[in-house]
């Protein structure tokens, strides 16, 4: 995984730059294989995910948060210097609270640990 460019789509997402975050990951995720190649397609579709939303997408949101969340499950709870059982618990809230139109979770941020 290029380490730089890893760096750089957590900056990019956790700045609310989705879709550039998803740009920078996605030539990672072609250059990448096994466990590290779920791991930054799953990374690729949180920020296709929360790009949706940020344009009121919400039913493309729901169901890219839905198959990021399945790629991500299968990595180890800690990957890629980022807390995923954490990650995945937001994302979970995310998902409860767009399918019920209620009020939204703080956005998540990937903290390198």
């Amino acid at each position: 995984m290029s380490t730089e460019a890893y760096r750089r789509g957590i900056e990019l997402f956790n700045s609310g730059a989705f879709f550039d975050a998803h740009e920078v990951w996605e030539e990672a995720w072609r250059e990448s294989g096994g466990v590290e190649k779920k791991f930054l397609q799953g990374l690729t579709q949180v920020a296709v995910a929360f790009h949706h939303y940020s344009r009121g997408n919400v039913a493309g949101a729901c169901s890219v948060l839905q198959r990021a969340r399945k790629n991500i499950t299968d990595c180890p709870g800690e990957f890629g210097g980022i807390d995923l059982n954490a990650l995945l618990e937001s994302l979970g809230k995310w998902q409860e609270a767009l399918a019920a139109g209620g009020p939204k979770p703080v956005l998540p941020r990937l903290e390198k640990i």
